[in-house]
């Protein structure tokens, strides 16, 4: 049988139901990895679920699995530019090719799938199974695998994760998740499973409650934030920030990831005790050494990504308040004498207000513009909001993107202060990966 296009898959996926649209249940993909002989199960599992910081956070236990030389496969979501940098294996995305070939290797059961149930197989159904599959062929010693959304019905939770990892939980996704970060957290809390380890980032109390609730009820071990493992201290530095991590069993000093802001220190430290729990507990080859070769290596596209420099153009993928407070907060440390102007596309139904109010203390004007995807919504109406946070002198509306970028940059420099002038474009990790390909950077990996 002959391997069709990837452009042919791309469509072929994109006629399922986007991951917008979704049917909270597991029954579509336990029928779809069972007659794929249960892939799921040939490698051990870190699961990850929360609001933010997920990827980050994979992308680091990547590396940090790697350093002791298992073979890894990792799964994250939504992508920046391609669809084939949500199934990495040792690293590196798979190939279009291989994509391709994996798609018609799962392709003859997703009919008999689909003739089981009232509503077909979504598209992120689809991609879940394709990684599982492709990790199992490789096959991988362990792979890091990301929510799309929620926990408990989340397609990837047909794995048993054997250290759970939960970000930082806050409001996201209300329509599917709950009114409440406690409702949110009960669904996300479906990833800790019976006998796991889970590891906790820093989370409100009443968060804390819900998910120490499931490990409780579930029998599994904890690890918590600021308790067990946490930052010691961390320093600014050129391109990055050096840390004291405190891990499960011991301390890691002179700790340097080429990534900014405190949120991606915690993310580290997060990452640290998962790698140390899935280990045994000990640190069985995870030295000081191994630990500052991973992290120095870490990558994170997208997030608070330089993409030019001179003046400085910057992407991130915050899209809900939580992500925007953290970015402010990250350009009030490295950007404080440097005269920003957001440029900012949103996807519907997502919290404008709240991300735009987190930008506008950091931030000395917006432009309010599109992205490619469907679900953006037009700029007139988000217009009025931003009026309405900024004030109508300092909101400006220009599409497409490229413009936006250059009026915003042109913004900027009129306001210039001493450490110059620069742009941070963000709203949605589809803003992100736009201007990404806008100033011609290089497939996330």
């Amino acid at each position: 049988m002959s391997t069709p296009d990837f452009e042919v898959v791309q469509d072929l996926l994109r006629q399922r139901w986007p991951e917008s649209k979704l049917d909270p249940t597991l029954e579509r993909i336990r029928d779809l990895v069972d007659v794929l002989g249960s892939p799921q199960r040939v490698f051990s599992t870190i699961h990850l679920a929360g609001t933010n910081g997920k990827t980050s956070t994979a992308r680091m236990i990547d590396e940090l699995l790697r350093e002791l030389n298992l073979r890894t496969g990792r799964f994250t979501s939504p992508h920046l530019q391609s669809v084939t940098e949500r199934i990495v294996i040792d690293g590196e995305p798979v190939s279009e090719e291989r994509f391709a070939e994996i798609y018609a290797e799962v392709e003859p059961f997703l009919d008999l799938v689909d003739a089981k149930r009232d509503i077909p197989l979504s598209f992120f159904e689809v991609l879940v199974a394709m990684a599982y599959a492709a990790f199992a062929d490789t096959p991988v010693e362990v792979a890091v695998v990301e929510t799309g959304m929620g926990g408990a019905w989340d397609a990837t939770n047909v794995v048993d994760g054997v250290v759970s990892v939960l970000t930082p939980i806050g409001m996201d996704h209300v329509d599917y998740l709950g009114d409440t970060p406690e409702e949110i957290a009960g669904e996300k809390a479906g990833i800790i499973k019976p006998g796991s380890f889970a590891v906790l980032g820093a989370q409100s109390q009443p968060v804390a409650e819900v998910l120490l609730e499931r490990v409780a009820e579930v029998g599994a071990t904890v690890a918590r934030a600021g308790l067990e493992f946490g930052v010691r201290s961390r320093e600014v530095a050129v391109g990055g920030q050096m840390l004291q991590l405190q891990g499960l069993t011991g301390q890691y000093d002179d700790v340097f990831i080429p990534l900014h802001g405190a949120y991606q220190a915690d993310n580290a430290a997060l990452a640290l005790a998962a790698v140390e729990a899935l280990v045994g507990g000990g640190r069985e080859g995870l030295d000081s050494d191994g630990v500052q070769a991973a992290f120095s290596r870490v990558s994170s596209p997208g997030r608070m990504e330089p993409l030019r420099r001179g003046p400085i153009v910057l992407a991130d993928a915050a899209h809900n308040a939580a992500g925007a407070q953290a970015l402010a907060a990250a350009l009030t440390e490295e950007f404080s004498a440097t005269a920003m102007v957001a440029v900012v596309a949103i996807l519907e139904g997502k919290d404008v207000e709240g991300i735009l109010a987190a930008l506008e203390p950091v931030v000395r004007e917006v432009v309010v513009t599109v992205n490619s995807s469907p679900r953006c919504l037009p700029a007139d109406r988000v217009v009025p909001v931003a009026i309405n946070v900024f004030g109508e002198q300092r909101v400006h509306q220009v599409t497409p993107l490229p413009e936006a970028i250059a009026a915003g940059l042109t913004l900027a420099e009129r306001a210039e202060m001493f450490g110059g002038h620069g742009v941070i474009v963000t709203g949605s990790v589809v803003t992100a990966g736009d201007a990404r390909m806008v100033t011609g950077s290089e497939q996330a990996t």
